[in-house]
């Protein structure tokens, strides 16, 4: 049994897509009849036609939530007993997106064909990170692949829970920074310059602080085109130059050594190298095999370099825990338990308590950070506001002083 991708029109003239298990392309056109539908175009998942867009279709890139959801639903069909090819069958029937419909048909497919599941995710690999393959290769051969799901679907929830978690944190600042920004150049652009005309016809020398104020105002209108144009170029430039492998690494670089972002960024990269390396030494995957993978999922080039690095070393024989602490990238309280979990043989479990140690650290110092961030924008908002006030009133002070 196949699975076949089909056209069709209902009795309105409406078009409908989807997909379809069957032995032959004749089997599809009927049951599509029996559903009262005309087919116009029917084509295996991966036909000969399709192959063209092969590419395009394995750059697909399902969301985090989303492969969370169908990793938690695979992990509890297989769980029950049923089969891989029953278990995905169950997923194409529920599934509502046509996105994912295609991508487990086409998974479900080549499994038909022959191949093991983690050769057949690995067609989609934006779709499925190099832990997920690794590991089910790992459940696979050792036929833990129920036991492997269940811990990728709880790695799957619990990184996005923390991504949500994060993202919600950094709504807020980002807001009152944005709003802050348009308040004062809002300010400058229209207030300013309809308060201060009034002086311009009473002929008084202005204070140094009003003169600023117009001259600053009086720039921003003018140039107004250029400005935003320079922030458009900025903003489209920024990504394209960080993109190269030298800037990128210089910027990585610098979010270490600068003191507001350094814990932070060293316990993101950290957290999430220390529970995907737990996750694959759980499910078997040998340990260097393993730490290069988990290097993978490490954002930052220097902390994947540095992992790079240590695995250079225990592949010559050096402890896991001794070689992660030469780098002096990693926190300390990882490399400790590393070598607790080492020493006691139990560095999966290590591992894990490790990176739960880090995430509630880093939501701690998002926490404090946003609270200290919020008083901080209002002093500074209130201080621009003071500043604008003061320009526009000692002019009328002056002015008082002038008609006594």
């Amino acid at each position: 049994m196949a699975a076949y991708e089909y056209r069709a029109l209902d009795a309105k003239g409406k078009q409908h897509k989807g997909i379809e298990s069957a032995d032959t392309a004749k089997q599809v056109r009927q049951l599509l009849r029996e559903q009262g539908l005309t087919p116009l175009e029917i084509s295996t998942v991966d036909d000969e036609r399709v192959e063209t867009n092969r590419t395009r279709k394995s750059s697909r890139r399902i969301s985090t939530t989303q492969l969370a959801v169908i990793t938690r639903q695979f992990a509890t069909l297989v769980g029950s007993g049923m089969t891989v090819d029953t278990s995905l069958s169950v997923l194409i029937e529920q599934s509502e997106g046509h996105q994912i419909k295609s991508l487990l048909s086409s998974i479900r497919s080549s499994l038909i064909e022959g191949r093991s599941l983690a050769d057949c995710m690995r067609q989609f690999p934006k779709s499925f990170p190099e832990i997920f393959t690794a590991s089910i290769a790992a459940g696979e051969q050792t036929g833990r692949l129920a036991e492997v799901l269940e811990r990728l679907a709880d790695y799957s929830e619990g990184r996005q829970g923390l991504r949500q978690r994060l993202g919600v944190a950094l709504v807020y600042p980002v807001i009152l920074t944005l709003v802050s920004i348009l308040i004062v150049t809002g300010l400058l652009t229209y207030v300013v310059p309809q308060v201060v005309r009034v002086f311009e016809d009473t002929g008084q020398s202005l204070p140094t602080l009003t003169v600023v104020l117009i001259a600053l105002s009086d720039f921003l209108r003018v140039n107004a085109v250029v400005i935003g144009g320079a922030i458009v170029a900025v903003v489209i430039a920024l990504p394209l130059i960080f993109q190269q492998t030298g800037p990128k690494r210089w910027l990585h670089h610098m979010i270490l050594q600068l003191p507001m972002t350094r814990r932070v960024s060293r316990g993101v990269n950290t957290s999430r190298m220390a529970r995907t390396l737990a996750i694959m030494v759980g499910s078997g995957v040998p340990l260097l095999d393993a730490m290069k993978s988990s290097s993978e999922v490490v954002p930052n080039l220097v902390l994947r370099g540095a992992l790079q690095q240590a695995a250079n070393e225990v592949r010559e024989g050096v402890t896991l825990s001794r070689a992660i602490s030469r780098g002096k990238f990693f926190p300390p309280l990882f490399t400790q338990m590393v070598a607790s979990g080492e020493q006691s043989g139990n560095l999966e479990k290590m591992l894990d308590k490790s990176a739960t140690a880090l995430e509630r650290e880093i939501e701690a110092r998002i926490a404090v950070l946003v609270g200290l961030f919020e008083p901080l924008m209002i002093i500074v908002m209130g201080g621009v506001v003071l500043t604008i006030v003061l320009a526009i009133l000692l002019p009328i002070f002056d002015l008082n002083q002038l008609v006594r």
